[in-house]
């Protein structure tokens, strides 16, 4: 069940870029500097109405806060008046602890000075910068604007500020991208010393404009150049093995770190803590007078969330916690516990997951050690098809 004594998480996205990635679907783009000025005026508003949100919804909105992240789009492209302004309706509505995890997503080259001191000075301890590749063919490809040369200067640079804080993200299965590539990037990787990476194996949506050229076999943005399913799967287990080498641990299917440097406000999501969502397509998990769950989004058109429109919202009945207790738990290195499971839910839900389990133990896809039941190396490579399995059962409410 969500823990309501458990600190809010805020997410706070921008969805604002320079130039917009290939392999990108997500509700973000290139607009005029003036839209920069109305969404922040929009978003502020949002912040402070929030209480009075969250009570038309039936839910519980707690004080404290203790995680804060900017995501987007490209977040460092707001002024250091506009962080200003977000900061204080942030802190006008809530306890934000003084130790909060106060993350902001950037590309690399694009933090101005003035930025990067006044975001210091709001409490920024975290920087996660969407690297995706040091090999500046593979980046070209998608549509980014650094070199590899940047992202390491960059990562040097917030090291110099004293920020120790800091993740790269790295994709597996670029265009171009060969095994000898791609360990190239994992070793720049470490070799900056970041205390998280993030590895993703890309997945092309049909709506981004390389989805939609790997459909109709276009030229343009690389379709043809992509590797193999196999090779990318290839890509990621080598990253598995080469990172925990180098001391920095998988803790979750996408995430590493060196110890203690997990990120504490992407643990929320995967606990199913409450966290809260402000901005386009931003998306907030509450828990309502039944102590049930409720989630809500915000549009993903920006005209559309700069008129104030409503935001759609479920609540969320035992079974959906059931099935999202596990999916997400089961992201996570340590897996579900099988004792909390039977603490929060009906019999006929845990009897109907354990018997799937069961199954896809004897493929190899999990392992059930004790109380725990978690992916297996194999289970990773294909965890949305291993909790399809899964779960399957418990929609049909089957039991052994």
């Amino acid at each position: 069940m969500v823990d309501v004594t458990v600190p809010l998480g805020i997410y706070v996205s921008v969805p604002f870029c320079k130039a917009k990635c290939t392999y990108c679907n997500f509700a973000s783009g290139v607009h005029a500097a003036a839209r920069m000025d109305e969404y922040v005026e929009r978003l502020c508003g949002e912040i402070r109405r929030s209480r009075r949100q969250a009570g038309s919804l039936g839910a519980t909105l707690p004080d404290a806060v203790d995680t804060v992240f900017f995501g987007g789009g490209t977040p460092s492209l707001l002024s250091p008046e506009h962080f200003q302004s977000i900061f204080t309706a942030l802190r006008g509505e809530f306890a934000v602890a003084q130790d909060a995890e106060i993350t902001i997503e950037c590309a690399p080259g694009q933090m101005p000075e003035a930025t990067l001191e006044r975001l210091l000075a709001l409490g920024m301890s975290r920087i996660s910068f969407g690297v995706q590749s040091f090999v500046d063919q593979e980046s070209r490809a998608v549509g980014r604007l650094h070199t590899g040369a940047q992202c390491i200067d960059e990562v040097a640079r917030m090291h110099r500020f004293g920020i120790d804080r800091v993740n790269v993200d790295l994709i597996a299965g670029l265009p171009h991208q060969t095994r000898e590539s791609w360990r190239y990037s994992l070793e720049q990787a470490v070799q900056t010393e970041a205390s998280h990476v993030s590895v993703y194996m890309l997945e092309v949506d049909e709506d981004s404009r390389l989805g939609r050229e790997l459909i109709g076999e276009g030229v343009r943005y690389g379709a043809g150049l992509v590797p193999e399913e196999s090779q990318i799967s290839s890509m990621y287990t080598e990253a598995c093995e080469f990172l925990s080498e180098a001391g920095i641990t998988q803790y979750e299917i996408s995430n590493f770190s060196r110890k203690g440097e997990e990120s504490r406000h992407n643990l929320k999501y995967w606990r199913r803590d409450p966290y809260l969502g402000f901005g386009l397509d931003a998306h907030s998990m509450l828990i309502d007078r039944n102590s049930a769950a409720v989630r809500f989004a915000n549009c993903d058109d920006l005209d559309t969330y700069l008129m104030n429109v409503s935001v759609e919202e479920e609540h969320i009945d035992s079974a959906a916690a059931f099935e999202e207790t596990v999916f997400l738990g089961l992201r996570l290195n340590r897996g579900v516990s099988v004792w909390q499971l039977c603490e929060d839910f009906s019999e006929a839900l845990v009897e109907a997951f354990l018997c799937q389990a069961r199954k896809m133990e004897i493929a190899g896809m999990v392992q059930h050690d004790d109380d725990m039941i978690c992916l297996t190396n194999e289970g990773r490579l294909i965890s949305n098809t291993v909790f399809t399995e899964l779960l399957r059962g418990v929609s049909e409410q089957a039991i052994c």
